[in-house]
C-alpha cells in the first residue's frame, strides 16, 4: 500500500493509523479521484489511436481532459464531437510543452512513433520529449503521470525503436514523479497501424499473401478500449502508483493466426505463403525510399521475427479487465478499406479507409 502522504500523490494522511487497510482503501479511493477531477488530465498524442479512446472515455467519466496535438485538423476529425480542451504543441518543444501543461493535475503520456519519418527520429520524439515533458510536469507540480511504454522496451534492447521506449521508461521510473508505467502488446482498433496495414496490403495483393518469417511470431494483440480502461484504473487508484503494468489480450497468436482472423472479417481469401525476412528486406528498403507512408520499415520488418507476447498478463490479474479477444467480430470495420482507400494512404492522402 502506498503512503500517499510520502508520494506527494494526495495531501491529506489517513485520520487514524490504527484503522484497518480496508478501510483506509475506502478512504482513499474518493479523495484520489477529487484530486484527479478538479484539474485537467493532460493526454499527449490525443489524436493518436489511444488518444482517441481515452479522451472520450474520460471525458464520458466526468474528468477534465486536455489533449495536445500536433495537427488540429486530424484533432479536429476525431475529437471535434468530445467536450475537451484541445492545445496545438510539439512535445519536443519544452516551451510549447510548460504552456499547455499549466494547471493541470495529471499526464498521460502516449505520444510516439514507431516509424521515424523526415525530421523525426526514435531517440527525440520517444526519448528526449518524454524528458522535456516530465521536467515540463515537475515545474508544473503534476501529481501523477501514466506513461505508456511498449512490451519488449528495453534501454539495452538492439532495437533501436525498443530501446528508445526503454531509454524513456527508464527516464521516468528513475524520476520522483507519482508514475505507473504501461507495456502493451500490439494494440488493435480501427485507427490503428498495424492490424490495419496487413487488412491494406491483403486488399491490395493479388490471390496471395506473403508472411515474413512465415508468420510464427507471436504476439498477444489487445483491443485500444481496453487500454483506455486500464489507464483509467491506473488514473484512479493510488494503488498502481510506482507500478508497471505488462498487459495483453486473452491470447497469444502468431502473425500468420492474427492473418487468418483479418481475412474472415474482411470476407476474403488469400492464400499465405512464407517468405523470408531477407528476401523482403530489399522491397522494404526500396518502399522506404519511394513512398511518402511506407506500411513497414526495415527497423520495424525486423520486430516481425520477435515474440511480443505478456506471460504474466497485468490486465487480468491486476487491473481486473477481461480483455475483449482478437476475433473476426471485432475486427469488421476492416471491410471499409478499400483499394483505392489502400494506396491512398501509401501515397500519404489518407487514413486508407474511406
Amino acid at each position: 500500500m502506498i503512503d500517499e502522504s510520502e508520494s506527494g500523490y494526495l495531501t491529506e494522511s489517513p485520520a487514524r493509523a490504527e484503522e484497518s487497510e480496508a478501510a483506509t482503501a475506502v478512504a482513499e479511493q474518493p479523495q484520489a479521484m477529487k484530486v484527479l477531477r478538479e484539474r485537467p488530465v493532460v493526454v499527449t498524442g490525443a489524436s493518436g489511436l489511444v488518444g482517441t479512446h481515452l479522451c472520450r472515455q474520460l471525458a464520458e467519466a466526468g474528468f477534465k481532459v486536455r489533449g495536445i496535438v500536433r495537427n488540429a485538423e486530424k484533432a479536429a476529425l476525431r475529437l471535434g464531437h468530445l467536450r475537451i480542451e484541445i492545445r496545438v504543441a510539439d512535445i519536443r518543444d519544452a516551451e510549447s510543452v510548460r504552456s499547455a501543461l499549466v494547471d493541470a493535475g495529471a499526464l498521460v503520456h502516449l505520444a510516439a512513433i514507431a516509424i521515424e519519418r523526415q525530421g523525426e527520429s526514435y531517440e527525440a520524439t520517444n526519448t528526449d520529449a518524454t524528458s522535456i515533458l516530465l521536467d515540463a510536469a515537475r515545474a508544473a507540480r503534476i501529481e501523477r503521470i501514466v506513461h505508456m511504454s511498449q512490451n519488449g522496451a528495453s534501454s539495452t534492447s538492439p532495437y533501436r525503436f525498443l530501446k528508445s521506449k526503454g531509454v524513456a521508461e527508464d527516464t521516468v521510473t528513475s524520476s520522483s514523479m507519482n508514475w505507473t508505467v504501461l507495456k502493451p502488446s500490439v494494440i488493435f482498433g480501427p485507427e490503428d497501424e498495424f492490424v490495419n496495414v496487413l487488412a491494406r496490403m491483403v486488399r491490395l495483393s493479388p490471390l496471395v499473401f506473403p508472411l515474413p518469417g512465415g508468420g510464427v511470431a507471436r504476439f498477444q494483440p489487445i483491443a485500444v478500449d481496453d487500454v483506455a480502461r486500464a489507464i483509467i484504473k491506473c488514473l484512479e487508484n493510488s494503488s498502481a502508483v510506482h507500478k508497471t503494468y505488462s498487459i495483453g489480450g486473452p491470447i497469444p497468436l502468431t502473425l500468420r493466426q492474427m492473418t487468418e482472423r483479418i481475412l474472415v472479417a474482411m470476407n476474403t481469401r488469400r492464400k499465405l505463403i512464407s517468405v523470408p525476412v531477407k528476401a523482403l528486406r530489399p522491397l522494404i528498403t526500396a518502399a522506404e525510399r519511394m513512398l511518402p507512408r511506407p506500411p513497414v520499415t526495415t527497423s520495424l520488418l525486423d520486430l516481425l521475427e520477435i515474440d511480443n507476447v505478456v506471460p504474466q498478463n497485468d490486465l487480468i490479474s491486476e487491473l481486473r479487465i477481461n480483455p475483449i479477444p482478437f476475433a473476426p467480430e471485432e475486427l469488421l470495420y476492416l471491410r471499409e478499406i478499400t483499394v483505392s482507400g489502400a494506396l491512398r494512404s501509401l501515397l500519404g492522402n489518407s487514413a486508407g479507409r474511406q
